[in-house]
C-alpha cells in the first residue's frame, strides 16, 4: 500500500499576525462606526475613531515592511555569498 504524504501546515509568522490583527480591528472599528453614525445620525465619532485605528494599522504594516526589508537585505547577502555583519543594517552606504 502506498503512503500518503503528509502535507505540513507552515505556521504563520508573528508579524503577519500583528498585522492581521490590527487590519481586522481597523475593520471592525469602521463598521461599528458607520453602524453607530448611522443610527444617531451624528458624524462626530468619524473624527475621532477612524483615523485612530487607521494610524494603528499603518503603524502594524511600517513595522512589517521593515522587518520584510532586514529579511530580505539578509537572504540576498546570503545568496551572493557576502558577509553579514552589524553594520549590514546601518542605512549609511547605498544599502537603505
Amino acid at each position: 500500500m502506498a503512503k500518503r504524504r503528509r502535507k505540513t501546515k507552515q505556521k504563520v509568522e508573528f508579524s503577519k499576525k500583528i498585522l492581521l490583527f490590527a487590519a481586522v480591528i481597523n475593520l471592525v472599528v469602521i463598521v461599528f462606526t458607520l453602524v453607530v453614525v448611522w443610527r444617531t445620525c451624528d458624524l462626530s465619532p468619524l473624527a475621532y475613531l477612524i483615523p485612530s485605528v487607521a494610524a494603528e494599522t499603518a503603524t502594524g504594516t511600517g513595522f512589517y515592511y521593515a522587518k520584510a526589508k532586514v529579511e530580505n537585505r539578509i537572504k540576498l547577502m546570503k545568496q551572493n555569498h557576502l558577509e553579514v555583519t552589524e553594520n549590514t543594517f546601518n542605512d549609511i552606504g547605498g544599502l537603505g
